[in-house]
């Protein structure tokens, strides 16, 4: 039903948007012939414009049955073979990508395995700058550094091209880099845990090698990341829409982000079920994953929680972080981010224009200072409400799973023309794209941890001495499940600011003048080259808001276990006593293991 409906939609986007649809493909068909009427009308009778959406939809899906998608709108050539040819381009990028994303995984949590597999985790300090750094980069500014600087100047890889191996490297690199600083993190975040359950205490008194109790660990930690993955994997297929245009790959989000553009629904309706069809298999592979890795313990309610209390994270270094931004923006505030000066183009960082100027003059930290006010407030807005609903969503997975797998499956500037058919253009038209699918991995990630917690020791033992599931709901699951979904969300900030980014790169976001942080990066990746400065200054604001988040997100953790909580009220109906001083709950039914003992 949730296909039907995006489908449907996707129909109707060019009656939603009010244009006319046969303007725009005699505009892409070729953008010198005058729109005659007698044109147009031609148009509008060979592709059967006048009988309205819903009879164009119910041929295009009788085709479908056939396995016809019928014939592009403006090329005029079998949709079906082409958007196979694109899945297939998009599939190998997919795959080389992970690829890098495994690898940055293994950078980030190996100094955590390497010491929790010799039980020397309390020599670790928190950390996570590096790929916080690394996350916060955008895709498509990786992307024109590795093409210019690589493939350019360097000549090590080719630049431009889908023709072999050799053009898969810079594109897997630009793609895979931000997935897999992200993963590694929330990976890092889960396996002190890990190290601490009482298999591991075990192991380490048998004299197991470390190799095997740090292979155990990463199999106890990966279901919870499984989901997200496979939302990575559908991203990475079909949003990676900026790469494949700066590396000029054939790929399925390129196709089907000029479809939108041309309104060219056959090949958009196909583009789309497809990336849906992908979504749906990855969820499925996720979910027989957890199954395969920690089944009979889900089965059995035999885990521990993942997610313990820990002692407060250290303040200096997110205060460091965050004076450096204010500083940032205190400095650049007071100037004026429209001023042109035509005979100061391009130059480079001095006194009076600490980080250079762009192409038409403008001082580039007046820009960045005045689009931090727009950028950082409506990424923290979206982020807001993305991880209200996307934890609200997560606590009933039935509900949310297949809406999770239908969204994911739209490429975010698909979904952004959709918004703007819908809602019409305005300044919050991107940030409300952004909002529509920005919590579909806190949703997804709230659902794997709520189905581990529900199968733990600690929450089987307080429901068998009489508590309820309002008490079980509010004191267990929610306290154990909401900061890492919160950490998760602040590990997302630099994402969603990046995610309006590459809106406004694509030319979906905000238009000039205006300093928001994508259109200036937009502006200035064609004069990489010549003046690095102006791309590398917001870049290093990106990065410094990354590891901003990061280094605060270290703040949300459980609470101590000295703080006491009520008691349940509902009492166990079996016969003999009940000692009413305390309670069973995470903290002292773990206490059982040497490392949790006081």
């Amino acid at each position: 039903m949730l296909t039907a409906a995006v489908v449907c939609a996707i129909g109707l986007l060019p009656w939603l948007s009010r244009t006319d649809p046969a303007l725009t493909v005699l505009k892409a068909r070729s953008a010198e012939r005058a729109p005659t009427p007698e044109t147009l009308r031609a148009i509008r009778d060979g592709l059967g414009l006048d009988d309205g959406p819903l009879a164009l939809l119910g041929r295009w899906l009788g085709g479908l049955l056939r396995a016809d998608a019928g014939r592009s709108w403006v090329s005029d050539t079998e949709v079906l073979p082409a958007v196979l040819q694109a899945l297939g381009a998009s599939l190998l990028l997919m795959a080389g990508a992970v690829a890098v994303a495994a690898i940055t995984v293994g950078v980030v949590c190996a100094r955590t395995l390497l010491l929790g597999a010799r039980r020397r985790l309390g020599e670790r300090r928190p950390g996570g700058t590096g790929s916080a750094m690394l996350a916060a980069l955008p895709e498509f500014l990786v992307a024109s550094v590795l093409a210019s600087v690589v493939g350019v100047q360097l000549g090590w890889l080719p630049a431009l091209g889908w023709y072999g191996p050799q053009w898969m490297l810079l594109p897997s690199l630009a793609l895979g880099l931000p997935v897999g600083a992200v993963l590694g993190r929330m990976l890092d975040d889960l396996l002190p845990a890990a190290f601490a359950e009482p298999w591991a205490l075990a192991a380490a008194a048998r004299g197991v090698p470390s190799k095997s109790v740090a292979r155990q660990a990463l199999r106890r930690c990966v279901p919870a990341l499984l989901p997200n993955l496979a939302l990575f994997v559908v991203g990475l297929t079909g949003g990676s829409v900026a790469v494949e245009q700066i590396f000029d790959i054939p790929g399925l989000g390129r196709l089907t982000l000029r479809a939108a553009l041309a309104q060219d629904l056959p090949v958009l309706q196909t583009g789309t079920l497809v990336l849906m069809i992908l979504a749906a298999a990855a969820a499925l592979l996720a979910r027989a994953g957890t199954r395969r890795l920690i089944g009979p313990a889900l089965r059995d309610g035999a885990l521990h929680s993942l997610h313990r209390p820990a002692p407060p994270a250290p303040r200096v270094v997110p205060l460091v972080y965050g004076l450096l931004l204010a500083t940032v923006i205190a400095l650049g505030l007071p100037r004026d981010p429209l001023a042109l000066d035509t005979t100061a183009r391009l130059q480079a960082p001095s006194a009076a224009h600490p980080f250079g100027t762009d192409a038409l003059g403008r001082d580039v930290l007046a820009r960045i200072a005045h689009g931090t006010l727009s950028t950082l407030g409506i990424a923290l807005a979206v982020s807001v409400v993305a991880l209200v609903g996307g934890v609200v969503l997560g606590l009933l997975p039935r509900l949310s799973g297949p809406l999770v797998d239908t969204v994911n499956s739209v490429p975010p500037a698909l979904a952004a023309l959709l918004v703007t058919g819908i809602a019409g253009s305005g300044p919050w038209t991107p940030a409300l794209a952004v909002a529509v699918v920005a919590w579909s991995p806190l949703a997804t990630h709230t659902s794997a941890l709520l189905r581990q917690e529900r199968a733990t020791l600690h929450l089987t033992a307080t429901r068998a001495l009489g508590a309820g599931p309002g008490y079980l709901f509010r004191h267990e699951l929610v306290p154990a499940v909401l900061p890492p979904v919160v950490r998760h969300a602040l590990l997302r900030l630099p994402g969603i600011a990046l995610s309006l980014a590459a809106l406004g790169f694509l030319g979906l976001g905000s238009q000039p003048p205006s300093p928001e942080w994508g259109l200036l990066l937009a502006e200035n990746q064609p004069y990489a080259e010549r003046a690095p400065w102006a791309v590398l200054a917001p870049a290093v604001v990106l990065a410094l808001l990354g590891a901003l988040a990061v280094t605060a997100a270290g703040g949300a953790r459980l609470p101590r276990p000295g703080r006491r909580r009520k008691r349940p009220t509902s009492r166990p109906t079996g016969p003999g006593p009940v000692a009413p001083q305390t309670e069973p709950t995470r903290h002292t039914v773990l206490a059982s293991s040497p490392s949790d003992a006081p």
